[in-house]
């Protein structure tokens, strides 16, 4: 089965039920996307790659925590460092890709809209911490359109 991910189209040799994340943890050994916080992006949306069989994704532009990112995945990180949001740092790559996705359908998100998009569970309670770290990308993407 073939798969574009991370802009490169890969083989890959398994079976079609079998979840994206293992596909991607198992067989193509990108390991930042983890049970728990599994999102990535297809066609620029949030997915649970956990519950998508890779026969789904198939046809898809998969992207990943390890994908080259882009404009909103660079002002996120920064945003993420200055605000201080990784603590145990275990949810937040799936974190990462939501907001990703969150910020290419809204270039200043509400509060209610980021609180709807962020659907990952952060067992330290960065919440609020996360809230403002997208604002702070969202005004950052603004401030060099």
């Amino acid at each position: 089965m073939q798969l574009k991910i991370n802009g490169r189209t890969v083989e890959v040799d398994a079976d079609p039920a079998m979840p994206l994340l293992w596909v991607l943890r198992d067989l193509l050994d990108l390991t930042g996307t983890a049970c728990g916080a599994c999102t990535v992006l297809i066609d620029g949306r949030a997915a649970r790659s956990c519950v998508l069989m890779a026969r789904d994704a198939a046809g898809g532009d998969i992207r990943t925590i390890e994908s080259p990112g882009g404009e909103a995945l660079r002002a996120l990180q920064q945003a993420w460092i200055d605000k201080q949001v990784p603590q145990c740092g275990y949810c937040q790559p799936g974190m990462l890709m939501a907001a990703a996705a969150l910020l290419a359908q809204s270039a200043n998100p509400s509060d209610a809209q980021i609180d709807a998009a962020m659907t990952n569970i952060c067992r330290c309670g960065t919440y609020q911490r996360v809230r403002a770290a997208i604002k702070l990308a969202a005004r950052s993407m603004r401030r060099t359109l």
